[in-house]
């Protein structure tokens, strides 16, 4: 093996293994698990890094070739020749990473911005979207021959530093070795996502798992129900509802929520919303939610969401419950004061 790896403790060396093909390990990503969380004190093995609102992107070097991968396995050479490019620039010829890839509007990150480079493949549609992207790398999991999976997160960060030059379009995810609820606020204020919290000691596992967290920031506020869908599966009562809030004398659709629902709220809300229905939809312009059921705008639904997109529509958004003290005809779009 050699380089990098003989500077690891013996007993950290009996944990490599001969690394089988980076593709092979590619196609398997860690994953992390949605958590409420936000006490972490007492508990110092934890590092917290900036969730990225991006797209995960795996990559390998092997030999002079670069290869990137979505999380599901799709070779994406062709839709992020750059970063291609930037792996296949490096003096080391054998690693597997982990990371993210971003598109940034004035210094942040933004989804709705990476989506105009999603799926374009030609260069020159490419330099016409004119959108740069970023690969924030977290993980190394292959290194000069060896499976690295199996040694602690802290120990594969710290190789991940040394073992690669950064460079745009290239970073490396910085991380915090304390956090919890002051520093998942702090990111808040600065409109990032959230966290993810990881376990310092933990290996990479191929699965979903708690040794990761997602700590999420999410916003929320009262939204009119103008209509639900009907359920699937083994699902009870409804589907999602659909929501809305007043803007210029209309009620605006802004999506459905399909989350944060018991077996008793979605029966109950069913049975109130049945003696509501009505033939036409409540919404100002065309509402394109096949099979909805349409009824009289005067419940108000507390709703917890990550953030707008930008056309005017919800992101993830999760039902809290209903509220009584607030008219219909007073909920609007609230807006933070600048």
């Amino acid at each position: 093996m050699g380089g990098l790896l003989d500077s690891l403790p013996g007993e950290q060396r009996r944990l490599l293994r001969t690394a089988r093909p980076g593709a092979e390990l590619a196609a398997r990503p860690m994953l992390a698990t949605l958590s409420d969380r936000r006490d972490f004190s007492g508990d110092d093995d934890w590092v917290f890094e900036r969730k990225l609102d991006g797209v995960r992107l795996l990559a390998v070097r092997d030999g002079e070739r670069a290869t990137v991968f979505s999380r599901s396995g799709r070779r994406l050479d062709d839709t992020y020749p750059e970063i291609v490019r930037a792996l296949a620039d490096q003096p080391r010829t054998d690693f597997t990473v982990d990371g993210e890839v971003v598109a940034f509007r004035r210094g942040r990150t933004d989804f709705g911005r990476l989506q105009q480079r999603m799926g374009l493949t030609r260069p020159e549609d490419i330099e016409a979207a004119g959108v740069a992207v970023t690969y924030y790398v977290f993980d190394l999991l292959r290194l000069e021959g060896a499976d690295l999976t199996r040694l602690p997160l802290r120990t594969r960060k710290s190789l991940l530093r040394r073992a690669l030059t950064y460079r745009p379009p290239l970073r490396m995810t910085p991380h915090r070795n304390e956090g919890g609820a002051e520093l998942l606020a702090a990111s808040c204020d600065r409109g990032w996502e959230g966290l993810i919290a990881k376990r310092a000691d933990a290996d990479y596992q191929p699965r979903r798992s708690r040794d990761w967290l997602k700590l999420k920031c999410s916003r929320g506020q009262e939204f009119v129900v103008g209509g639900f869908t009907e359920p699937a599966g083994s699902r009870v009562g409804l589907g999602a509802l659909l929501i809305g809030y007043h803007q210029g004398g209309q009620l605006r659709y802004a999506g459905k929520v399909g989350t944060g629902f018991d077996r008793r709220s979605l029966l109950s809300l069913r049975a109130r919303l049945d003696g509501l229905r009505v033939p036409d939809q409540p919404f100002g312009g065309r509402v394109a939610e096949p099979g909805a059921r349409w009824v009289r705008p005067e419940l108000v639904a507390q709703v917890d969401f990550t953030e707008w997109t930008r056309d005017g529509m919800l992101r993830h958004p999760r039902y809290l419950g209903l509220r009584d003290d607030k008219k219909p005809g007073d909920v609007v779009r609230e807006r933070a004061a600048g």
